[in-house]
């Protein structure tokens, strides 16, 4: 179904709930809430396959980690109670809270610890994180039940952030084959069912640490990816609300209704026209710089993202320690974009494949990237693919070119240092800042290599850069607890509760 704000509005102005529903007739479940989201995950093991809707289910909710990232960015303890580090920074011993317990009521203790790491940094991992986070792991010690040593190969004095993503969490030993259908966690939540292509239910663990201070008993995670449905399903109560709302469209009315909450947050991803950097004629530097000069990055967030997000020119969010504006860059120029294929031996027109995955960001924005390299002289075949397609399509290196958010922070090593990601980027020079930047510790000398590692990015045109989304959040009143930005992908429920609901 093609969205138009027209066909947005006659929905919400015809849909029989929009005069006469009340919060009262909608939340009478004062102990469970319904959640939309934009796709569904390929399983629910975090540490093994890349989708971030993985996190967004099971992140907090089912897994755990050593420690939290918080809705502001800050890193607090979790599975850890504290942690302490060398003054080398190659060494950080945590101490395990006591009494955690899996939802299946079995102990987890530093053994667990030892067991999920070494899985993450073993030979044939596939942890998306392995090279940025574990492969620097060079031993994990379980001293005692509930003390873990890891010895580092390089200091690294982000590791506590990145033990608080997804691809740090810790799983049950012995289930864990069986963790991307079904997950054993520490976490407040266990998983009652998965109907595939519908819903993910969670129900509350009885062996959760802190069950008394879960308001929800039961958190419905259900996938709503077209987004005129989205606007329908708010507007008839069949969900509670969409802390990544894809109908932007339709955000105005919202706004203006008293009956829901619309917020805005922050977001880690890098919107991204990724580039083939295998493949002729992309493998040419000068035809990667005409691509990026041929796109207008305003008017793709106006057009794609109704204006909400802000213009990058690397693979650095505004929100990432040590961002460096670059949009200056590559500014929008077809003429120069026509100068530099015509200097690479391109006779236009340039056909290419654009490959789009199902989220608007990119169904939409497709239209739009396509429209602006078509005036340059190269001409996009649109091909929309389902989520599962593109994970063994692009995402393997089969493709020309594709639009994705990249959401997980920090992730300029997993995604840039490694020949074999799918962009397939392969630059020695980019891999010693990397290296130099992981032995580092001097906090001058590391926003000197970050602005490095972003110039390096930006000179070579690895991918052309478009935007980082603002996060936009449309829930019903009296819904508390939902986070509002996303310096990770999650859906933390654990504070979730209705107005009024101890």
């Amino acid at each position: 179904m093609k969205v138009t704000r027209r066909s947005l509005n006659a929905l919400i102005a015809g849909t029989p709930l929009a005069a006469g529903w009340t919060i009262s007739q909608a939340a009478e479940r004062k102990d469970s809430v319904i959640v939309g989201m934009i796709l569904e995950p390929p399983g629910l093991d975090p540490t093994t396959a890349p989708a971030a809707a993985i996190g967004e289910i099971v992140h907090y909710n089912i897994f755990e980690g050593l420690t939290r990232v918080g809705v502001d960015g800050a890193v607090t303890p979790l599975l850890a109670e504290s942690w302490a580090i060398t003054p080398d920074g190659k060494s950080y011993t945590f101490r395990l809270r006591k009494g955690i317990k899996f939802s299946d009521g079995s102990p987890m203790d530093s053994a667990a610890v030892k067991f999920s790491f070494d899985r993450a940094r073993a030979p044939g991992s596939t942890n998306k994180a392995k090279k940025a986070v574990f492969d620097n792991i060079a031993r994990v010690t379980a001293e005692d039940p509930h003390t873990v040593i890891l010895t580092l190969n390089n200091a690294d004095a982000t590791l506590p952030f990145r033990l608080g993503e997804n691809t740090a969490v810790i799983l049950h030993p012995n289930s864990v084959d069986q963790a991307a259908s079904k997950p054993v966690g520490t976490g407040p939540f266990r998983l009652e069912s998965w109907a595939k292509g519908s819903a993910v239910t969670l129900v509350k663990s009885d062996a959760y640490r802190d069950a008394a201070k879960v308001a929800l008993k039961k958190v419905t995670f259900r996938f709503i990816n077209d987004p005129a449905a989205q606007v329908a399903a708010l507007l008839a109560g069949d969900i509670d609300g969409m802390p990544r709302f894809g109908a932007l469209q339709a955000l105005k009315q919202f706004q203006s209704d008293s009956r829901f909450t619309v917020e805005m947050g922050s977001t880690a991803g890098k919107g991204v026209l990724a580039i083939n950097n295998r493949k002729k004629p992309f493998d040419d530097v000068r035809v990667r710089r005409a691509i990026s000069h041929a796109i207008d990055r305003k008017a793709f967030i106006d057009g794609a993202q109704e204006g909400l997000g802000k213009p990058i020119g690397s693979h650095f969010a505004p929100t990432d320690n040590g961002y460096v504006d670059l949009t200056g860059k590559y500014p929008h120029d077809v003429e120069k974009a026509k100068a530099l294929l015509k200097e690479a031996g391109i006779t236009a027109p340039l056909n290419v494949t654009l490959t789009l995955p199902p989220p608007p960001y990119a169904r939409k924005g497709g239209e739009i990237i396509a429209a602006q390299l078509a005036k340059a002289g190269i001409v996009c075949k649109i091909e929309n693919v389902e989520w599962a397609q593109w994970l063994s399509g692009p995402f393997k290196g089969n493709f020309d070119l594709t639009i994705i958010n990249h959401v997980e922070p920090l992730d300029y090593a997993t995604a840039y240092a490694d020949p074999n990601y799918y962009f397939g980027y392969d630059s020695a020079k980019f891999r010693g800042l990397v290296s130099t930047l992981a032995s580092t510790s001097n906090a001058r000398e590391r926003a000197r290599i970050w602005k490095d590692i972003q110039t390096q990015l930006a000179d070579d045109a690895v991918n052309a850069w478009i935007w980082n989304p603002a996060q936009v959040a449309v829930y019903r009143k009296g819904l508390q607890g939902l986070w509002s930005s996303s310096p990770i992908f999650a859906n933390d429920m654990t504070s979730v509760r209705w107005a009024g609901k101890a």
